[in-house]
């Protein structure tokens, strides 16, 4: 679905990105690890065309994203949703506004039928009845789920997930991991996550690849990634996110019992 070809990018001197090479299956969930300022994010917004590659290329669905014109690009980019870290809501818009947007802006839809899409996707990630609320009325969980239904308002064939449960207590990260992979799984979906929180790449990814120093230095499922790396950066990350997760898994059971 996503292929990214030895891609270099550079600002200035800070060389970003150094030959990353990434394959991504046609409904996996990949998730790409790595701390912050390794690229993560930079690596994204090639793949949805908001940066261009100082040299290699990225296809997405047999399309080669750099040799795009305008219009063919915003086309190529209805094929993608994303769910923001924060959510990234309009303040001014109700929660029916936010996830309605798309469907407003880049349909012919009656408002009836947008209606209707929003109600269902709402649904979908169980905030039923919550459609004239506005954004400051809803806790970072919930602006979460919205954010998650405006991403799939639009029927994506890929969605793309940055830091989904940065902010979150552990209890409610739980959650929206388990939402995650519950819609992701439900609608077929090509699912990219960028994230540095081990506890969630290991429950919502089919496979984790870890950018570091400008590269793909390990790829493999959770258990190959976790268990059996001999490259000490990546030993180093995951052993820090074995302790985060132990660490919330206490916190966890300790705000259950409140």
């Amino acid at each position: 679905m996503i292929f990214c070809e030895n891609l270099y990018k550079a600002f200035g001197d800070n060389h970003v990105l150094q030959g990353v090479d990434l394959h991504i299956k046609r409904g996996e969930s990949m998730v790409i690890i790595g701390g912050s300022g390794t690229g993560k994010s930079v690596l994204i917004k090639h793949i949805i065309g908001l940066l261009s590659p100082d040299a290699g290329r990225v296809t997405v669905d047999g399309q080669v994203v750099g040799d795009l014109h305008e219009d063919e690009l915003n086309e190529m980019r209805k094929k993608f949703g994303m769910l923001f870290q924060g959510a990234a809501l309009f303040d001014s818009l109700t929660v029916g506004g936010n996830v309605g947007f798309a469907l407003k802006e880049h349909t012919d839809l009656a408002q009836s039928k947008i209606d209707e899409r929003v109600k269902e996707c709402l649904e979908m990630v169980g905030m039923k009845d919550v459609e004239r609320l506005m954004p400051a009325e809803l806790s970072g969980g919930m602006k979460k789920r919205v954010g998650l239904a405006r991403a799939i308002a639009m029927n994506p064939q890929i969605i793309l997930f940055d830091e989904p449960t940065t902010g979150l207590d552990p209890v409610m990260a739980d959650v929206i991991n388990d939402l995650i992979i519950k819609t992701t799984r439900a609608l077929k979906v090509t699912s990219v996550t960028i994230t540095h929180d081990m506890v969630s790449a290991n429950r919502i990814a089919d496979r984790i690849a870890m950018l570091y120093q400008g590269k793909i230095v390990a790829i493999g499922t959770p258990d190959e990634v976790m268990f059996n790396q001999t490259n000490p950066a990546v030993r180093e990350f995951v052993e820090i996110g074995r302790i985060i997760r132990q660490t919330e898994a206490v916190q966890g059971r300790h705000i259950g019992a409140q």
